[in-house]
């Protein structure tokens, strides 16, 4: 067994795909597969199934996966302590971002780390939150920005929560609501809605909320950026319920979309922003790694860093 053919293994398994995963690796396909081939057959077990369009893990392969990783991690950690020993950080972290979220405080982090440790290469991804949580758990993260509708903390994961908000409902001028002073969440039973898909922290407090209340929300569009779920509010598509910092994020987003182009014709406008009470809707953002202490030295630091930060005021 070689290391390279663990490294083709684990591509293949995360892609789902020989040709990503050739590309990934920067290997002929033919190369990965012949190697892929030779790594079951010392091991007297397909780990692939590639009867379908996409490449599936066997049930051995799902076994053997978190292994391979590990030898994998474990080989590239080695390299890092004896650069630790020297006096050098160096190698790359892996940083995940929940999907349609720039929070100004992560970009800060992650310039800093990059100007202090300029020999840190730093990979970043987006998907939603549970996503995240999972990669981390695994391994393939080592900090992440999540969002979550619960206080308590993942298992295996430690947070630091940077924004904590109440959601609000924003919608079009011409909605029933959009006259009242507050909405309650009861009074979102079977009005149409727009939302984050699941896996978001702000879904999950609205799916939380509404199934307090003795109903599941429905929703008739999803999209998976906060200023698209506005603009699709704000001209009529249904309501949003979202953070109220998402409305001006994507009046923003709006304006700067519509700068150069003053001939073409505006169909929307402001959203109209109502307060949720009875109860309030809160979600939260968080950084999140894993709870036990990272074999990269370039990510205990990035963690560190993060342990450090405050919520911005």
């Amino acid at each position: 067994m070689e290391l390279h053919q663990l490294e083709y293994f684990v591509a293949v398994a995360e892609e789902a795909s020989f040709t990503r995963a050739a590309s990934r690796v920067h290997v002929a396909q033919p190369g990965v597969s012949a190697q892929v081939r030779r790594l079951e057959s010392e091991l007297g077990q397909r780990l692939l199934d590639r009867s379908g369009r996409s490449v599936r893990l066997t049930e051995a392969g799902s076994a053997v996966l978190p292994f391979a990783r590990a030898a994998l991690d474990a080989v590239a950690n080695a390299r890092l302590a004896v650069d630790e020993v020297a006096g050098l950080v160096r190698g790359q972290v892996t940083v995940g971002m929940v999907s349609g979220c720039a929070l100004p405080v992560l970009t800060e982090l992650l310039a800093g780390f990059h100007q202090q440790y300029p020999g840190v290469a730093i990979a970043l991804t987006e998907d939603n939150s549970d996503r995240l949580v999972e990669m981390l758990g695994d391994g393939r993260l080592d900090l992440a920005l999540i969002g979550s509708a619960a206080p308590d903390e993942p298992p295996g994961i430690s947070t630091a929560v940077l924004v904590d908000e109440e959601l609000v409902a924003a919608m079009a001028p011409g909605h029933p609501l959009a006259d009242a002073g507050t909405v309650t969440v009861t009074s979102l039973r079977d009005v149409p809605l727009v939302c984050l898909p699941r896996g978001t922290g702000v879904r999950a407090a609205l799916d939380a909320a509404c199934a307090a209340a003795g109903f599941e929300p429905r929703i008739v569009f999803e999209a998976s950026a906060l200023p698209m779920v506005v603009q699709l509010a704000a001209r009529g598509l249904g309501l949003a319920v979202v953070p109220a910092s998402a409305v001006d994020t994507a009046e923003t987003a709006e304006t700067a979309d519509t700068a150069d182009a003053a001939d073409a014709p505006r169909t929307g406008g402001a959203p109209v922003i109502v307060p949720i009470a009875s109860p309030s809707v809160r979600s939260r953002l968080e950084l999140a790694w894993p709870e036990a202490p990272s074999a990269n030295p370039a990510a205990r630091v990035l963690i560190e860093r993060a342990r450090a930060l405050r919520p911005p005021s």
